[in-house]
């Protein structure tokens, strides 16, 4: 039995009112994590309440002004998600946010439900963001960790971006994060948000679970699609050849030290130990980072 289209979002199946996407903890079947898409004309605006969540605003392609709680935060953005990594804004619960742009463009708005709130509305920098490149070989992939533990402060939310070459797999070894064993792996609800460089682009994602707790995911990823990960081993993300994989990364659990802490499969924790012995892609890293 497949569960694929209960954990497979195509792009537009899940749009609500002036989202393109809205993934909900009440959507989603879970309690924290969730993410909205959310596309403005050039001169418009949206007015966003927290209510229990906390936010960040991640411009995917354009600039933003985002004025909170009597502050103004202006975003330069970025071209689109392969060109550079952008500055963000982090909105606390209960707050009031109004979200506007002059030429208009896409922002991704993740969001984690949290009973804590000893974080104030601040301004992220780009230049402040860690920029990682992972694995090695056909294993190679770069990360952007805007919202991690180390890299930005927030109550439960943890928020990066991958970004694969074509031809490559990410998110591979397969690995989880379904069960709370200190120093070991913690309890988080995953999204993954998909873009695909080229018009057919293309890619794959897979999700698979125990006989205890099934889940059973193999989706052919289009840009715009989200893939939901309540539980289970996650991995490979497959960029096809010729297309470049970018999927946001959007995280939050019950954990209170708000930990990421991940478990290979025993199965394939072994291709680790290859990577020693290999070069990282030189089409890495993305835009301006090279």
């Amino acid at each position: 039995m497949t569960f694929s289209a209960k954990y497979h979002l195509p792009k537009g199946t899940s749009a609500d009112g002036p989202y393109d996407l809205a993934v909900t903890p009440e959507s989603a079947g879970w309690s924290y994590s969730g993410l909205r898409i959310l596309t403005l004309k050039p001169g418009e605006e949206h007015a966003l309440s927290t209510g229990e969540n906390e936010f960040l605003v991640l411009p995917l392609n354009g600039g933003c002004t985002v004025a909170v709680a009597g502050r103004v935060f202006e975003l330069g953005g970025r071209t689109d998600v392969f060109s550079a990594v952008t500055d963000f804004a982090y909105l606390p619960r209960e707050s009031q946010a109004v979200i506007s742009s002059a030429d208009g463009g896409t922002y991704a708005l993740p969001s984690a439900r949290t009973e804590r709130g000893g974080h104030s509305a601040r301004y992220g920098r780009k230049e402040d963001v860690p920029v990682e490149l992972r694995g090695a070989g056909a294993c190679s992939r770069q990360v952007n960790n805007y919202c991690l533990p180390g890299t930005f402060e927030a109550e439960q939310l943890l928020v990066c971006e991958v970004l694969t070459p074509g031809g490559n797999w990410s998110s591979y070894p397969p690995h989880k994060h379904d069960a709370a064993r200190p120093g070991v792996e913690s309890e988080l609800e995953e999204i993954y948000h998909f873009h695909v460089a080229g018009e057919n682009g293309f890619g794959y994602q897979r999700v698979y679970g125990t006989d205890e707790r099934p889940i059973d995911v193999l989706a052919e990823i289009r840009s715009g699609d989200t893939v939901l990960i309540p539980h289970g081993w996650h991995g490979p993300s497959i960029a096809a050849p010729g297309y470049d994989l970018y999927y946001l990364n959007v995280m939050a659990g019950p954990g209170q030290d708000r930990a990421w802490l991940i478990c290979d499969d025993p199965a394939h924790g072994w291709v680790r130990d290859t990577w020693a012995s290999q070069d990282v892609d030189d089409r890495l890293p993305f835009g301006e980072h090279r």
